[in-house]
């Protein structure tokens, strides 16, 4: 199948265009024309240029604003093809927009709207699948949708809050590291010539900087290559099942970082799990999913471990106590939730909770870092400014 770049008027005389997905012009042409288009150029779309590592993706923000138009869409009782088609013709994200076309296709062959995005698990993950699924069978797909977009909507927020907690430490460190560079690598042997052209002996400090100065203009190609071979290699590490699992598990032992993750984590698993079993799906799926979707993989394993539990005939909150990773409080509240019969409500009160508590971690990791970060960055550039002003110093006494 390819997509075709199309433009026409309504009966009103409106111009639309839009891009279609089929396997002939003929067959846009025929789509067309049963939505009253008068049809003025179809032409198939030129090839994109790929470049691998730089394709556009689809953000939580695309998929967010998707779903909130398609319940809207839905709930005004417009029929599914038709919406995926409107919205498909009109998303800003082309590649959101070539999918659209791809599920309507799928749709209008008879495949459930489920099954049409379980082709695209690179933009709808297993949580937004099985949850359609749930809004299909359940006849409360715009519903459905609308508990989905508000659950991304708390998602993206819970994760800004703690990326924009991590840019200024990082802005922070990537100056102080550049600055520490031209320092070395250009003003340093300035002041290193000018005092072998002086002679004498320098202070210790002082030839301390210039031999690391030397070292450092000497091997800076090769630090250039061992810190990409070493990102390059942790990635590969981390992609494995075991060096995900290590790296995670040494981030849940950190100060204060991993009190954050921790925190995070709990909140993403309880509010995840309590939006898909209040939207009817099974708890043993549900957790199936929220697993894969806890972003840390000690918390994936303990869950599953649960799951394994669950399956043999035991409470949830039973086998959930027995993992570090679940505070007791966690566990209690989930117990009463299933003894009283509201335990969607329960999860979604302890994610609540957890936002909250994240929102403090976030507060007061922001809090010492940013003193850390000042003090490191005053100590190492004032340590090469008091080395470089040292023989200076001497030379003003012994003239004196």
């Amino acid at each position: 199948m390819s997509t075709f770049v199309w433009t026409g008027k309504t009966r009103q005389g409106a111009v639309r265009k839009g891009e279609l997905l089929g396997k002939s012009k003929e067959e846009i042409l025929g789509i067309l024309r049963k939505e009253q288009i008068m049809v003025t150029s179809v032409k198939k779309k030129a090839a994109e240029i790929k470049i691998p590592g730089f394709e556009k993706k689809v953000s939580d923000k695309d998929i967010v604003i998707f779903t909130r138009q398609f319940a809207t869409m839905i709930d005004a009782g417009l029929p599914l093809v038709q919406c995926l088609e409107i919205l498909g013709s009109q998303a800003e994200n082309p590649v959101l927009g070539k999918a659209l076309e791809e599920i309507r296709a799928d749709v209008e062959g008879g495949s459930t709207y489920a099954d049409a995005l379980k082709k695209h698990p690179k933009i709808f993950d297993d949580l937004y699948v099985n949850m359609v699924s749930a809004g299909e069978t359940g006849g409360i797909l715009d519903t459905i949708l609308n508990r989905l977009a508000k659950h991304m909507e708390k998602s993206m927020k819970l994760k800004k809050q703690i990326k924009s907690a991590m840019v200024y430490p990082a802005t922070i460190l990537g100056v102080a590291t550049i600055v520490i560079i031209i320092l070395m690598v250009w003003v340093i042997p300035i002041f290193a010539k000018m005092f072998t052209d002086f002679g004498g002996t320098l202070p210790a400090l002082t030839q301390l900087v210039i031999d690391t100065s030397h070292f450092i203009q000497r091997n800076i190609i090769y630090m250039a290559i061992a810190t990409a071979a070493f990102v390059f290699f942790f990635k590969k590490y981390y992609a494995t099942p075991k060096g995900n699992y290590q790296v995670d598990k040494i981030a849940l032992k950190l100060p204060v970082i991993g009190d954050v993750i921790q925190k995070a984590s709990i909140a993403k698993f309880t509010r995840t799990l309590g939006t898909l079993i209040s939207s009817g799906v099974p708890i043993l799926e549900g957790l199936g999913i929220v697993a894969k979707t806890s972003g840390n993989k000690v918390v994936e394993e303990a869950v599953m471990r649960a799951r394994q539990s669950i399956s043999e005939g035991k409470t949830i909150a039973e086998p959930l106590g027995k993992e570090k990773v679940f505070p007791p409080m966690v566990v209690q509240m989930i117990s009463v939730g299933e003894t009283t019969g509201a335990i969607d409500s329960m999860l979604g009160k302890i994610a609540d909770f957890y936002d909250d508590e994240v929102d403090s971690a976030v507060a007061t990791l922001t809090s010492m870092l940013e003193p850390l970060m000042m003090v490191f960055l005053g100590i190492t550039i004032g340590t090469i400014v008091i080395a470089m002003y040292l023989p200076i110093f001497e030379m003003a006494s012994i003239v004196g």
